[in-house]
């Protein structure tokens, strides 16, 4: 293992050929399509990078890949990483429009993506070489990888020169995705840094329940290879599944973004309890806020395994908080693992103390290179911004408060948004919540409140709007509320604020004006 890593570095294309050695003949990933062993992936990805090779992907060149959680998503991974190529993660709830431009910004040479998506590729796929990944009809007009894997060469590949990038695009909650790069690392101290925190052992079993596209999905596929993890996998998210699938195959780590936390506890308790979910040590979250008391309200019912992680594509991590800090500090952030630096800066870029509200800056092994387009984010003294803002208490805990550029001054009053949203997450008849700035002519800005209530629980915008001012200043209560079946969110579980600013600027729509509508 040591002279793979050494011949090789940390990066896919040596995981699964250590593991090879070690484990040749144990399972290394179980899917819809039944188990492969290590022995079988390494020998499928040799096949495949030497087809791949023969289409005529170099090294250095950029290859797409739009699949959802399967086989054939780690199979590209490794094999793109064996030729040395770059691998570029395209979201699955991409529309078509929003491909063609990401695409013809990234300028892969190819394409590797599931049939489901052949009716996105009218303009992404044009003269461009493309595979197909997951196959569910007989015969398909592109190579698959399968039939690739029975004809490829399975000889040994020599290392490239360059080990590739894999680049993971921006969430694009507040506009179109960015392309963010990131060289392979050149230790397994980056993992040391996660390990620190998540108590993640070898030859375990992990469901991997968030898109692997996502840097927290693509995070644990790599911690999954460093540690020769069965990696068991479904391609799509479905709270009652991944019970049963935790109860079937023993599973204990499953990492998730925090909606699907929340889609599991709006299970029927008789649901919930039916599959025996004791093996499960870890839950490791990330990807967007956890909701006010839902972190308390799982661990109470499947014990203390969430993992909360702080971060973004920029800079991978900042702060993971442990079930214990959850519990002593609920909302917190989390602390710095090992290896990474986090600071408050005020607008003046003067570090500030526990306690004082600034920007938030992280510095780490892992911090991406600038995006694919040219430009990058705001750097101090060697610590990069996360264009959030929040502070820390005297413990060292990070409270995260907002998006820099979500803050509003409304009556000359600073309002984080964020802050309303976790106070009415927490009311007992709301399932999810969001609040954005609106244009006001008295106060230059107001807080408007999009609310998804409990199904059956009468709620009306009076409710909202009392609960807000018993608990919080004036100046922050919500002046609209408007009710809505579900709020829009993207394929991680971020909420998508843009469109619901879009919502309140479609003059065509009366609806998307009207304030203090009744559930």
């Amino acid at each position: 293992m040591a002279l793979t890593l050494r011949r090789w570095g940390p990066t896919p294309a040596a995981g699964y050929r250590a593991s090879a050695v070690l484990y040749g003949g144990e399972d290394a990933i179980v899917d819809e399509r039944g188990s492969l062993t290590f022995r079988e992936v390494h020998e499928r990805t040799n096949a495949l990078a030497n087809a791949l090779a023969g289409a005529g992907i170099r090294e250095g060149d950029s290859v797409g890949v739009m699949c959802r959680n399967h086989r054939y998503f780690i199979e590209s991974i490794v094999a793109i990483s064996k030729l040395g190529a770059d691998a570029l993660l395209l979201n699955t709830a991409f529309a078509g429009p929003q491909l063609a431009d990401v695409v013809t910004r990234e300028k892969p040479v190819a394409l590797i993506f599931d049939e489901e998506f052949y009716g996105l590729l009218d303009e992404a796929g044009r003269r461009r070489k493309r595979f197909v990944a997951w196959q569910d009809s007989e015969c398909v007009p592109d190579p698959t990888l399968e039939s690739l894997i029975a004809e490829g060469d399975r000889s040994e590949l020599a290392p490239p020169a360059d080990r590739g990038r894999v680049v993971i695009l921006t969430s694009g909650t507040t506009g179109t995705p960015k392309g963010a790069s990131r060289r392979q690392p050149e230790t397994v101290e980056p993992a040391a840094a996660l390990l620190s925190k998540i108590p993640l052992r070898s030859r375990e079993k992990w469901l991997i329940a968030a898109p692997l596209f996502h840097t927290w999905g693509f995070a644990h596929f790599t911690l999954g290879m460093l540690l020769a993890a069965t990696l068991v996998l479904q391609r799509r998210f479905d709270p009652e599944a991944t019970l049963a699938c935790i109860a079937e195959h023993g599973v204990t780590s499953c990492p998730m973004v925090p909606v699907m936390v929340q889609r599991i506890m709006e299970l029927p308790e008789e649901t919930r309890r039916r599959y025996d979910t004791s093996s499960l040590r870890t839950v490791p979250l990330s990807g967007s806020a956890i909701p006010g008391g839902l972190a308390e309200r799982f661990m109470d019912e499947f014990g203390d395994v969430i993992y909360n992680l702080y971060g973004s594509t920029e800079v991978a991590w900042a702060t993971i908080a442990t079930p214990e800090d959850l519990r002593a500090a609920p909302g917190t952030a989390g602390r710095a693992p090992r290896g990474t630096r986090v600071k408050i800066f005020d607008e003046q870029g003067r570090e500030l103390p526990p306690g004082r509200t600034g920007r938030i800056f992280v510095g780490n092994e892992m911090l991406f290179e600038g995006y694919t387009g040219g430009g990058g984010k705001e750097m101090i003294d060697g610590l990069m911004s996360t264009g959030d803002v929040g502070h820390l208490d005297d413990q060292g805990r990070l409270f995260v408060e907002g998006r820099d550029d979500e803050m509003i001054v409304s009556g000359g009053e600073n309002v984080f948004p964020s802050e309303v949203e976790e106070l009415l997450a927490r009311h007992e008849k709301v399932a999810e919540v969001a609040v954005i700035g609106v244009d006001d002519e008295e106060f230059g800005q107001r807080l408007k409140a999009f609310v998804v209530p409990r199904d059956g629980a009468q709620l009306g915008a009076d409710e909202v709007r009392a609960y807000v001012k018993a608990n919080l200043a004036r100046y922050k209560v919500p002046r609209d509320v408007e009710f809505l079946d579900e709020l829009p969110r993207n394929a991680t579980g971020k909420v998508l604020k843009r469109v619901l600013r879009e919502r309140e600027t479609d003059a065509q729509d009366p609806q998307a004006r009207s304030s203090a509508a009744g559930a």
